[in-house]
């Protein structure tokens, strides 16, 4: 009988499905699509990130009040309201608001506790995701260049480290040789240079908010090495989303103390189901020699779930 993973890789193929009509794009994204200038400065793209992450509050601001919470000079935002297409300010200020007041309605009345709220953000990352995926053909690309890899290496340091490994983990269920960066500086370097040397041609890289600067100069040794990169992260503006050759763009749950990454999680599932779907035949000799191994050495416990009154084993 075959295992759960086997019967996903088995039935759950990427496939370019006719498009049904899709909704109003969210506030959210049509920041992103609005903001997203390759030429903006740094500063720039401090302001553009600020107002995505903070719309209801932001579309209210003052110049003056915008510049401090951001850090930069007034002149700065007004040259930003000009880079993005606005004859100034006041300009970007009114679309702001027009955009959050279509949206705010009664939700607010509705809205429920902090922790509902945050559920709720995250609920919006996972429709943004939704459109994004309405054409699958990016991450299908995506994951017949990381299945071919070899080795296939996945960096992810300080808050990210989490999804290099959960990905890493499962990746090495279907891939012959993943290798996992999880430490930055010269570790990650020399890691880099040796994926290289063995003959590997992509890296995946996660770069989750506060964005570490070594994971930007371990983007950068890995392009100097000549390795392509694919990146997920929380925006497609910034300068590690400058220095990947392709980017995959999630939004974070920002509710809370600490990021929630449901939209994450998702993204990462459907590039293992295209690294599945580019090689099928290696992908089910892999997960049945694994699924042997597993049963030898007991790895997992046999999980009983009552259905019907019965109880049925998983395999």
């Amino acid at each position: 009988m075959p295992s759960p993973q086997q019967a996903r890789a088995q039935a759950s193929a990427i496939t370019s499905a006719p498009a049904a009509p899709e909704p109003e794009p969210s506030p959210a994204s049509q920041l992103r699509a609005l903001f997203d200038r390759p030429r903006l400065s740094p500063g720039q793209r401090r302001i553009a990130q600020y107002l995505i992450e903070n719309l209801t509050e932001a579309a209210f601001l003052s110049i003056t009040d915008l510049a401090d919470r951001v850090g930069v000079s007034q002149p700065s935002v007004t040259r930003f309201a000009a880079a993005v297409g606005f004859s100034g300010y006041p300009a970007l200020r009114e679309r702001l608001q027009s955009m959050t007041l279509g949206t705010r309605g009664g939700a607010e009345e509705h809205r429920g506790n902090e922790l509902q709220a945050a559920v709720d953000a995250e609920i919006e990352n996972l429709e943004n995701l939704r459109r994004d995926f309405a054409d699958p053909q990016a991450v299908i690309e995506t994951g017949r260049a990381l299945s071919r890899s070899m080795p296939l290496t996945v960096l992810g340091l300080r808050i990210s480290v989490s999804h290099a490994e959960y990905f890493a983990y499962a990746a090495r269920r279907i891939h012959p040789d993943v290798r996992l960066v999880t430490r930055g500086g010269s570790v990650a370097h020399d890691a880099l240079l040796q994926s290289r040397e063995a003959g590997g041609t992509w890296v995946l890289a996660f770069s989750m908010p506060r964005h570490a600067t070594e994971t930007l100069l371990a983007v950068r040794v890995a392009r100097r090495a000549g390795l392509r990169v694919a990146l997920v992260t929380d925006l497609t503006l910034g300068p590690v989303a400058d220095e990947a050759d392709v980017t995959f763009a999630t939004g974070t749950g920002s509710r809370l103390v600490f990021d929630s990454y449901a939209a994450t999680g998702v993204l990462c599932a459907a590039l293992l189901q295209a690294m599945t779907d580019a090689d099928p035949e290696r992908t089910q000799v892999r997960l049945e020699a694994y699924e042997q191994l597993a049963e030898e050495h007991r790895f997992f416990l046999r999980d009983r779930a009552s259905r019907g009154g019965r109880a049925t084993k998983r395999a």
